[in-house]
């Protein structure tokens, strides 16, 4: 069953904490063990949403972190973004030093800037397996940003302590982006090219000849075992383009083969690339390079 928190004196009960100064707003610190420097954080023992978003930064050395129905096993110094009704959990979960979350409901945000910007900071619905992995200098510029907002959250609310707070978080956002683009170029030379993998499973798809519909990007990326989100940041680190266009051009591409090597009607090929309907596979078309499908196919009689 999964509980969901609509309200963060609620989630604070059952952290064992007492419940935030701010109805809409908290940082939570999970204290270390003064003997072995482990802090035990095992408080997520269902699957649980919440109304808020949430950052968090923790070195997990025991436990499985649960997201959906990923399970991520994050040794190492880690960062999760998540929105709002997102699925997430824990198990046994112990943290070395000190863990650090920033929680806040959207309305907290409203009338800000940062209301309308934070919906651009794509990070927030990659899943828990492609958290963000940072350096140890990466990792104490974030925990200075985190100790600003916890001293000003602390220091007495005012007129100005929702923008410095705001301020603070989304200098910390923009950071994320720097990082998140550090670790697309590292993956890239680790694990190989996101595009290269995306061109195989789009031609694995085609190659089964059962399709019935265009391959989208969700389909894709299930595929892949990645977040619709990362695979397109992570394609367009590398291109320039969005997974979504990516596989469009890659749609054109196919097309164009089969109207130079095949006499199938425009009909028929548009059938077979898994366009429901003649007349959205022209249109693709045209918008991608300009010219008719019919029109192409005469350049080359």
């Amino acid at each position: 069953m999964v509980k969901h928190y609509n309200n963060l004196a609620e989630l604070f009960f059952d952290f064992g904490k007492p419940a935030p100064e701010h109805p809409l707003f908290a940082v939570v610190s999970v204290d270390t063990d003064t003997t072995n420097q482990v802090a035990n954080c095992s408080d997520f023992l269902q699957m649980s949403t919440t109304d808020f978003y949430s950052i968090s930064l923790k070195h997990v050395i025991e436990g499985e972190v649960l997201y959906g129905k990923t399970q991520y096993d994050c040794r190492n110094g880690t960062m999760v973004f998540m929105s709002p009704n997102q699925l997430f959990g824990a198990k046994g979960v112990k943290v070395k030093t000190e863990g650090h979350m920033i929680l806040f409901h959207p309305d907290f945000l409203a009338g800000h800037p940062l209301s309308d910007s934070i919906k651009k900071s794509t990070f927030f619905d990659y899943s828990v397996n492609e958290a963000l992995h940072l350096s140890p200098r990466e990792e104490m510029m974030m925990i200075r940003l985190i100790n600003y907002i916890g001293l000003e959250s602390e220091s007495g609310y005012d007129k100005f302590s929702r923008e410095i707070i705001l301020s603070h978080i989304s200098t910390l956002l923009s950071y994320g982006e720097r990082f998140y683009q550090r670790q697309f170029v590292q993956r890239l030379e680790i694990q190989g090219s996101l595009e290269k993998k995306l061109e195989e499973h789009l031609e694995a798809y085609y190659a089964k000849g059962d399709y019935i519909t265009l391959p989208s990007l969700r389909d894709i990326a299930e595929r892949m075992k990645l977040s619709s989100r990362y695979l397109s940041d992570g394609v367009k680190a590398e291109t320039g383009k969005s997974a979504k266009e990516y596989i469009q051009l890659f749609i054109v591409r196919k097309a164009k083969s089969m109207l130079v090597n095949t006499d199938e009607a425009v009909a028929t090929i548009g059938y077979g690339l898994g366009f429901e309907y003649p007349q959205y596979f022209v249109r693709l078309f045209k918008k991608k390079t300009g010219m008719t499908p019919t029109d192409f196919r005469q350049q080359f009689q």
